[in-house]
């Protein structure tokens, strides 16, 4: 969809993800699109390089969010929001869903 703008499908699927929950780390990205962590981590890297995105460690898990001083950032979010709406139902739920809380030990799910 904003492939062509983004330069890669990896680093679509990676922006459309931390817009969609505003922050991420690679092996929940990865897994929400069943890609490879490495190729989630190199455009991560890539994208705070750039100055997009910024990351935070939280225990031992580098975090990833939109840089609030990036000059373009509302307008980067206004896109990604836009093309969220136009990915299929299903796909928009399994972005927006966002199970964190810890859960009973042999609780089914």
């Amino acid at each position: 969809m904003i492939e062509a703008i983004v330069g890669s499908e990896g680093a679509e699927r990676v922006l459309l993800f931390l817009a969609a929950r505003n922050s991420g780390y690679a092996r929940e990205i990865a897994n929400n699109w069943s890609m490879d962590v490495s190729t989630v981590q190199n455009q991560l890297l890539r994208m705070e390089r750039d100055g997009l995105l910024v990351s935070r460690t939280v225990g031992r898990t580098r975090v990833f969010e939109f840089n609030p001083r990036y000059a373009f950032k509302g307008e980067v979010i206004a896109l990604l929001h836009k093309a969220l709406t136009q990915l299929p139902q299903g796909v928009r739920e399994q972005l927006t869903l966002d199970r964190r809380r810890p859960r009973r030990t042999g609780k089914p799910l």
